[in-house]
């Protein structure tokens, strides 16, 4: 299955004039176009939102506008009572929708991304503790994606653990793969992703060295972080001479989801997510907690997304060994 998107921010007249406008507020409208199997079957959505929740919308299975909420039940009604208007978004599942596939196919259905793959160790451990090591996969389109670890040449299975897909919202997708494992001194770990935007694997490798050769390393690179530090100065200094403009600053609260990667008994290595989904502005901190005591070692992020709608999500997991009795927190 295919979508095409289009959005477009408006203020609709009955929506706009009839009801009262609070200080902040974001209206857009979203079109889809679902494709299954080329054209043989099309579905045609017209998407409302007004502040993040959608309101009101017209599907062309039902051939007619409804709301999807209780504020979008006067436009449902008045869309519904304009025939030409209602012809026309029936009609557009041919019009729009069949003739923008032939327009975009070879640029959206044949679109190619090639991934960007980057490996890290979640901790900065010596080498025998127990560690886990993050294949970062970002920006690739399509979808479909085999991402797989090896150590010293051979495949990983157990200990493997997956943030799943997640949409970046510029057409763009990232995904996680993360690798318990306790590393031993000249052994070389390998994350191999296969992704329809190349020939062959894409493969990344990250090298277990003694706390002497990760010493001598990291002496090179502190050149290059001091000058990231100035240029850290150099943002902060302007984005804070940038407060006090007026901006439109509408505000939708996150939906926030917690759960165990692994189905593991108590006592046994775990990864908590927590995922937070939906939110606007991006401005967002999030931390764990474990029995009151924050928690800092082990964290993963996958950073700031946009969804492409406005809102914002961002996934932050917690590397632990559960005990009974323990509450945490995020």
């Amino acid at each position: 299955m295919a979508a095409l998107i289009v959005m477009l921010m408006a203020l609709s007249p009955p929506l706009a004039w009839a009801r009262k406008i609070q200080p902040h507020f974001l209206e857009y409208y979203k079109g889809e176009c679902h494709f299954f199997n080329g054209t043989e079957r099309v579905r045609l959505l017209h998407r409302y939102f007004y502040n993040g929740e959608e309101y009101a919308r017209f599907d062309s299975d039902w051939g007619e506008f409804r709301a999807v909420a209780e504020l979008g039940r006067p436009d449902a009604k008045y869309w519904n009572s304009q025939k030409e208007l209602l012809e026309r978004a029936r009609a557009a599942v041919d019009t729009y929708c069949r003739h923008n596939y032939g327009v975009g196919e070879s640029f959206t259905v044949q679109r190619r991304v090639e991934p960007t793959v980057t490996v890290y160790p979640a901790k900065t451990q010596p080498l025998q503790h127990h560690n886990l090591l993050v294949c970062s996969v970002n920006g690739f389109y399509p979808g479909h994606i085999e991402v797989r670890w090896f150590r010293n040449g051979h495949e990983e299975e157990a200990g493997v653990i997956s943030t799943g897909l997640i949409q970046n919202g510029d057409w763009t997708f990232q995904t996680m793969v993360m690798l318990e494992t306790v590393p031993q001194s000249g052994e070389v770990y390998t994350c191999q992703v296969d992704h329809p935007s190349q020939t062959s694997p894409i493969t990344v490798e990250w090298r277990a060295r003694s706390d002497s050769a990760q010493g001598k390393m990291m002496s090179g690179v502190g050149g290059f972080v001091l000058g990231l530090l100035f240029l850290a100065v150099g943002l902060f200094i302007y984005f804070r001479n940038q407060k006090g403009r007026p901006t439109l600053q509408p505000t939708v609260e996150p939906t926030i989801t917690v759960y165990s990667a692994k189905t593991q008994l108590l006592q046994h290595h775990n990864l908590l997510v927590f995922s937070v989904n939906g939110f606007y502005p991006g401005h967002v901190e999030v931390r764990w907690f474990r029995n009151g005591h924050e928690e800092e070692a082990g964290v993963i992020s996958t950073g700031l997304i946009q969804n492409g709608n406005w809102p914002f999500q961002t996934v932050v997991m917690l590397e632990t060994v559960p005990q009974s009795g323990e509450v945490y927190t995020c």
